[in-house]
């Protein structure tokens, strides 16, 4: 069984979505001692299988897979854990998500498209992707915005595989250690992506990664692995001094060549042209930090916390920008430290990471 010991370098490669994790991305973070993950978000169960497939052809090394996990498996969702969301298909929600639509019709009519349908009972193929991680024997499945169900968690135990769960805050670092987790990855505030919280309206808290793990590791004795903000040598060496036992990294690793992320996004994060990120949930209806763009500026106070509805809403938006290149209408996830991301080899940024647990 995959152990954070095992690793030459304790650096994890985060999965990042839409993209940017690819299998060469994985294979060169765990090739160079760290441990690489493959992102099955939004990927069919076919890319899925494929990837892993690929990643094995990369490398040798442990690597891991992450699955979100949507309301409808999340095993213990919090109640009253900082805001109100209407139910999934209830008619507020459902009201909710059609006033984000005719927000969102002139945008698509820019493009000269329609607005697919909505579902909320939508799970990404959940059932499907986790027989593959099962049957394929990943040494590390990790989870994002919940707590998987028991049985889930018991047969990867079952095969031997190491399961990771995020937490944003102490209160859910204990659910996920008593729900089975391994190991707690700690997302601290100034991540980039989606905030890994187990309550889709949530708002997460402010404190400063360092004070997050000293809360966290007062509810468990878990391995502890820390994210957020960690883009140099500095921020890595006082998560390894606050109590972690690794780091995890995704926006220093976009502009590496084995990062699938695309170039408008890539280029951004270098360019000049955007100066400041911002938690939004314009994008997917999930808080997420992404460079500050036109899309933002224009629909950031209207969105709800509808996902993945809202999500669901914006995907041929953001596949039409991509297409016309035009970055104000893609989301540029990164942290607040973008500006350090570099355009090296992502075994490069896992060594010199790597360094500062010395």
């Amino acid at each position: 069984m995959f152990s954070l010991q095992d690793l030459g370098a304790p650096v994890i490669g985060a999965p990042m979505a839409g993209g940017p994790s690819t299998p060469a991305l994985a294979a060169a973070v765990s090739n160079a001692g760290g441990l690489g993950s493959l992102a099955a978000a939004y990927r069919t169960p076919e890319d899925v299988a494929a990837d892993i497939a690929r990643t094995r052809t990369l490398t040798d090394r442990p690597f891991a897979v992450n699955l979100f996990v949507h309301a409808a498996v999340n095993a213990a969702r919090p109640a009253g854990t900082g805001g109100s969301v209407p139910a999934a298909g209830s008619a507020e929600r459902e009201a909710a998500v059609a006033r984000y639509r005719a927000v969102l019709a002139p945008e698509a009519a820019r493009y000269g498209i329609e607005l697919p349908a909505t579902d909320a009972s939508a799970t990404d193929g959940w059932d499907a992707k986790l027989e593959i991680v099962l049957d394929l024997d990943v040494p590390v499945v990790s989870f994002m915005f919940g707590i998987p169900p028991a049985d889930v968690v018991e047969a990867l135990h079952r095969r031997g595989a190491v399961v990771i769960m995020t937490a944003t805050d102490d209160a859910e670092a204990a659910a996920a250690d008593a729900h089975g987790a391994d190991l707690i990855c700690v997302q601290g505030p100034l991540a980039g992506g989606h905030r890994g919280t187990h309550a889709v309206e949530k708002t997460p808290g402010r404190r400063s990664l360092e004070a997050l793990l000293a809360a966290v590791r007062a509810v468990t004795d878990l391995p502890l692995a820390a994210a957020g903000g960690i883009s140099g040598p500095g921020h890595a060496a006082q998560a390894f001094t606050a109590g972690a036992q690794a780091v995890q990294v995704g926006t220093a690793l976009l502009r590496t060549p084995e990062s699938g992320a695309l170039p408008e996004h890539k280029d951004s994060l270098a360019g000049g042209r955007y100066t400041e990120t911002r938690l939004t949930r314009s994008f997917t209806g999930r808080l997420a930090r992404g460079l500050r763009n036109g899309f933002i500026d224009r629909y950031d106070s209207l969105a709800r916390a509808a996902f993945p509805e809202d999500g669901q809403l914006t995907a041929p938006l953001r596949a039409r920008a991509a297409a016309a290149h035009d970055a104000d209408g893609l989301a540029l996830w990164a942290g607040v430290n973008f500006a350090d991301a570099c355009q090296e080899p992502a075994a490069d940024i896992v060594r010199r990471l790597a360094a500062a647990r010395r």
